[in-house]
């Protein structure tokens, strides 16, 4: 496993060791559920299913950097510095920031090859009418025990695709504050993979208006055991595994959500966030 890289101790404001707040999660399976995705700044997503809010206890997972593992957890934070100076450009996020994203999931991962292939800018702010998409706030994970190989299939060359699949692959997430202001609201919390059950994923139709595809949505537990990384800085990254191939006892999906943290300022600045979605091969 490679060694993370901790967080600069001076990244975060002092917090509490965890906080109480409300999570959107499926109550249960009672209507199937169905996300309808709208073009980015044409509108809001649309879900059916019986989702509930329930309140957990997220906990400040800064303490335990030293003992976060990929393999184990499905999410770690590392200090990794960017040359973007503007997110909201995307011909910088394709020409810097993909190949930076590459050097860091080798890094963290030891994968032979990685292959960037989207990115999702979020605002708390006027997102719609800027074309933009907001935090999301429900449990999920971007990708299924089908989706995950479609990926690879719809990505690669036929002849490639098969071959790759016949090894270890996974998908990664990298997700990071693109303010230069820490962040205040909506951040992003994640449940251990350690305490997530096959029962808890339940999968979801993401509907787009050209091509449907599939994620799971989280369905409550209480077993459950939530974290985040409170104050995030622009120099933070996370990286979240939401499918892996091997069937040897690592994790292999995540849960993770945008939540309300009770202790951020009233006048909170607006949370900004970039996610940008990696094929990792492995010989």
């Amino acid at each position: 496993m490679t060694e993370l890289r901790l967080a600069d101790p001076k990244c975060a404001a002092p917090k509490a060791a965890w906080v109480e707040a409300p999570v959107n999660y499926l109550a249960d399976l009672s209507i199937k559920p169905v996300t309808y995705n709208p073009p980015p700044g044409t509108g809001l997503p649309r879900r059916e299913g019986n989702y509930r809010n329930f309140t957990v206890r997220v906990h400040d997972a800064r303490p335990l950097e030293p003992i976060l593992a990929l393999d184990r957890h499905a999410f770690i934070l590392t200090r990794y510095d960017t040359k973007v100076r503007d997110f909201y450009s995307d011909e910088d996020v394709r020409s810097i920031y993909f190949p930076e994203v590459e050097t860091l999931i080798k890094r963290e991962t030891g994968a032979s090859k990685v292959v960037v292939f989207d990115h999702t800018v979020r605002t708390a702010d006027r997102a719609v009418e800027r074309g933009l998409r907001t935090p999301v706030r429900s449990v999920h994970n971007d990708y299924t025990e089908r989706s995950g190989p479609q990926r690879v299939r719809d990505l690669l060359p036929p002849e490639e695709a098969e071959m790759r699949l016949g090894k270890r692959f996974a998908e990664y997430n990298v997700w990071r504050n693109i303010s230069h202001d820490p962040i205040e609201m909506a951040p992003l919390g994640f449940v251990d993979a350690q305490t997530i059950a096959p029962r808890d994923l339940a999968v979801c139709d993401l509907i787009y208006a050209d091509r449907v595809g599939e994620i799971y949505q989280g369905v409550y537990s209480a077993d459950h055991r939530w974290h985040y990384f409170p104050a995030m800085t622009r120099n933070e990254a996370i990286i979240i595994k939401c499918y892996d191939s091997a069937r040897d006892g690592r994790a292999r999906f995540s849960l993770h959500s945008a939540f309300d943290d009770p202790t951020s300022p009233a006048d909170s600045k607006p949370r900004q966030s970039i996610e940008v979605r990696t094929l990792a091969f492995f010989d």
